[in-house]
């Protein structure tokens, strides 16, 4: 199943599945793990921001964990085809990425030490592959919502890849785009909710497949709590191409 075509081509809108005008599939109402609604709505105040860092099982068991999270989902977005399946989302005929939804209480974390996690959780610099999962569908991407987002994607971005470059690794290929579009520019969006069976599989498979954990650097966000401050497993590399 991982790695399904491995398609490293964007697909046009042209060439794109044509997709369906509903969901061919319900979706849980509540988060398995954090007993919160999985798509809203949440407490006044919460922030969303949309990430892709692989194959979303790991990457949303990454975020549910941090501390003032609401609310996680695996997902797609970043495509043409209107209410994909996983199916065809492997195809790399969608042009979506395997993305999470990250609601999050910005008074109780912030979107820094977000993407904090984001940027040493996963290889950054390899376009269109993570491990052994290769094509479109496994791209690094982060999808604001915010202006406080889209310069804290930005600045985090630039501060990570003095980080790589000092440690003899190549140039980030994360894609940062807005999530809402204007009549200019097409957002990432909408963010269509992956199958049930997705939604927080690492809780119900303990023991499934997940590539996801420390690559060896830390991304430097300011001042942050000392427990932020723990080393980097050095010993540990991103995937060379």
């Amino acid at each position: 199943m991982f790695g399904l075509g491995r398609t490293t081509q964007m697909v046009s809108p042209e060439a794109a599945l044509p997709g369906r005008p509903a969901p061919a599939f319900a979706v849980p109402a509540t988060h398995e793990v954090l007993g919160t609604p999985l798509a809203g709505p949440w407490p006044a105040g919460t922030q969303v921001l949309y990430v892709a860092m692989g194959c979303f099982w790991g990457t949303e068991r990454i975020f549910w964990r941090l501390p003032g999270v609401v609310s996680t989902a695996a997902g797609y977005l970043g495509g043409y085809t209107s209410y994909p399946t996983y199916e065809e989302v492997c195809t790399g005929r969608t042009g979506h990425t395997e993305g999470v939804q990250v609601a999050y209480d910005p008074t109780k974390t912030s979107t820094e030490l977000l993407l904090k996690a984001f940027w040493e959780n996963h290889d950054s610099t390899t376009a269109n592959r993570q491990g052994n999962d290769i094509g479109t569908q496994y791209r690094s991407g982060i999808y604001v919502t915010t202006a406080e987002q889209e310069q804290a994607a930005q600045t985090t971005k630039a501060a990570f890849q003095q980080v790589l470059t000092a440690h003899g690794h190549g140039t980030i290929s994360t894609e940062i785009r807005p999530f809402a579009g204007t009549a200019d520019s097409p957002g990432a969006g909408p963010f269509y909710y992956a199958e049930d069976y997705h939604q927080q599989y690492l809780h119900k498979n303990p023991n499934g497949y997940c590539n996801h954990g420390p690559n060896g650097m830390t991304c430097p966000v300011g001042l942050v709590p000392a427990q932020d401050q723990a080393p980097a497993q050095q010993d540990v590399l991103p995937p060379q191409v």
